[in-house]
């Protein structure tokens, strides 16, 4: 599997570079969000994605439902699944297994995370991983001693990004130095956690690339719909929803007149950031379909030709209208 965001469209076919396009998904917590999680796949499945990502809760809570999950995207769609993988807590022995099963599984792709401090600040077991730099390594070593049964292919590691200071990070400099750590330990790409204001994308490329960071980072952009939702973001990311979107959230009077104003600002968002040079986005979809797929509608990104899906394309965004 090739790092998702490196796709070069070649000269003579387009005038503009396609975009990689990414969502994320989480495992279900309950039949009722199974069937809503399925739901939502079919219809992301239809505007073909470079990838998905597969995440799971604190710790790896539902590791096991994730793999799960893993599976069915492999045998039961079109999906390619990139498989989140946290290290804290974990021996370099369960870590190494835990690539190793999801190599058997077919996953060619693993997003590299430090994962959350546990609550009650106890310290990590002896000999477990710390850092998400560590964790790439150890997925090479990996890598290493399986090359002949990938057919000396190579996995695709992702890592985070942080277009606004991490909340345990002394500074903005000290987050673009851990990027250029994780890139010299054998990340290919990066994906950035939420933000906010049009301007944190390319203030963070501009850092990186005086860095000597040279992996494409991709933005993360979650639809800018529901009010609680970003007030826990914020809570979680330590950076505060922009004050004017949260008052047009507000007085909204209708989830309808919502998603249009969220949409419309995560639109804003999403083309500051290809303005500035994003090579893809990667959307969190909290396994919700609609705004990810207004998003995209009102967006246009030049994407792969793909004349067979177009028609299932127009169908879905029609859906989606008549539904509204």
């Amino acid at each position: 599997m090739s790092p998702p965001s490196l796709i070069d469209a070649h000269p003579n076919l387009s005038d503009a570079a396609p975009v990689a396009l990414s969502y994320e998904l989480f495992p279900p917590r309950s039949p009722a969000a199974a069937e809503t999680l399925w739901t939502t796949i079919r219809e992301l499945e239809t505007t073909e994605p470079d990838y998905v990502s597969v995440t799971y809760g604190a710790s790896g809570s539902n590791r096991d439902t994730a793999v799960e999950l893993i599976n069915r995207l492999l045998l039961e769609t079109t999906l390619r699944p990139l498989a989140h993988l946290t290290c804290v807590g974990n021996s370099p022995e369960e870590l190494a297994a835990i690539v190793g099963e999801l190599l058997d599984t077919g996953v060619r792709g693993i997003l590299a995370l430090r994962g959350d401090l546990p609550k009650d600040a106890s310290a990590p077991a002896a000999g477990s991983l710390r850092y998400a730099q560590d964790l790439i390594e150890l997925i090479r070593r990996v890598e290493q001693r399986r090359s002949a049964l990938l057919c000396a292919g190579k996995i695709a590691v992702g890592v985070a990004a942080y277009p606004a200071r991490h909340p345990e990070s002394p500074s903005e400099e000290h987050d673009v130095e851990v990027l250029l750590a994780k890139q010299r330990s054998g990340a290919d790409f990066a994906i950035t956690q939420v933000f906010f204001e049009t301007r944190h994308y390319a203030d963070l490329l501009t850092r990186a690339r005086r860095a000597g960071v040279t992996i494409p980072i991709i933005p993360g952009v979650m639809p800018l719909t529901s009010l609680r939702r970003l007030n826990r973001l914020g809570q979680l990311t330590g950076v505060e929803p922009a004050p004017e979107l949260m008052a047009k959230l507000a007085a909204a009077d209708t989830d309808l007149e919502r998603l249009h104003i969220g949409v419309d600002a995560t639109v804003e968002l999403a083309n500051a950031a290809l303005d500035a040079g994003a090579p893809g986005l990667h959307i969190y979809t909290f396994n919700e379909h609609q705004s990810a797929l207004e998003v995209l509608d009102k967006l246009n990104l030049p994407r792969r030709s793909r004349p067979g899906n177009q028609h299932s394309r127009r169908e879905s965004v029609a859906r989606i209208q008549l539904a509204s």
